[in-house]
């Protein structure tokens, strides 16, 4: 196969091929434990600084003690930041949490919203954290940029931005807008057990004969067959 010589080009390839490495939908490939968007956006909140497994290991408790954003807007901030106090930042993170629970009963009735602009109104709240619950939670479009996505979009010479932001609307119309969320998932995926940032797998990887940071050697181009010579 020739490669591609675009970003778009580029980032259709990548999710081709990490489509059979990470099958499934956003919500499949979500390893953040929840059962509705309520529980996606405090554990995604939690999240920041901290790893899933962590945050899986604190949510059910949390879960069961603060079912909703109603009994979490009623929630003592010191007891509250106790229960999260392993996922780093309690303080901080209890201030969110609270802010964004009181917010949600407030203005949505309880709802977590499903549109960008209601999400990151919310405190504690941008436009990551708004991205995984639209694209997982709701299956709406949404192309949350983490560190992870950051780093492939980068190696794979997607972009050149750094800002999170600009990277999101330069990716974005790359892809089919019902894909973008599923794109990010993969790329998060393939972060987390192949392209580390430290030591990158490139010899795993199956984005390796095009990707610009391989460190793999350049597969040999092939070359155009001879013209017959005219007689």
């Amino acid at each position: 196969m020739a490669r591609p010589r675009t970003a778009a080009g580029r980032a259709r390839e990548t999710h081709a091929r990490l489509a059979g490495e990470y099958p499934g939908s956003a919500a499949e490939l979500c390893e953040l434990h929840h059962r509705d968007p309520y529980e996606l956006l405090v554990a995604t909140i939690l999240s920041a600084q901290s790893t899933d497994k962590m945050i899986n290991a604190v949510t059910p408790k949390l879960f069961a003690r603060y079912p909703d954003a109603e009994s979490l807007a009623g929630a003592d901030e010191a007891q509250l930041g106790e229960m999260i106090r392993s996922t780093g930042f309690f303080n901080a993170k209890s201030r969110s949490l609270l802010g964004m629970a009181r917010t949600v009963v407030e203005r949505f009735d309880g709802e977590i919203p499903a549109r960008m602009a209601d999400l990151v109104s919310l405190p504690g709240v941008g436009r990551k954290t708004a991205n995984v619950v639209l694209s997982v939670a709701f299956g709406k479009p949404g192309l949350p940029v983490d560190t992870h996505v950051l780093r492939l979009s980068r190696r794979l010479a997607l972009t050149g931005e750094e800002d999170p932001v600009k990277v999101e609307l330069e990716l974005s119309p790359m892809l089919p807008a019902a894909e973008r969320g599923l794109f990010s998932s993969r790329l998060i995926l393939h972060g987390r057990r192949v392209c580390a940032a430290r030591k990158p797998r490139c010899e795993a990887c199956v984005l390796a004969d095009f990707c610009p940071s391989s460190t793999l050697p350049a597969p040999p181009r092939r070359r155009r067959a001879a013209k017959p010579a005219r007689s």
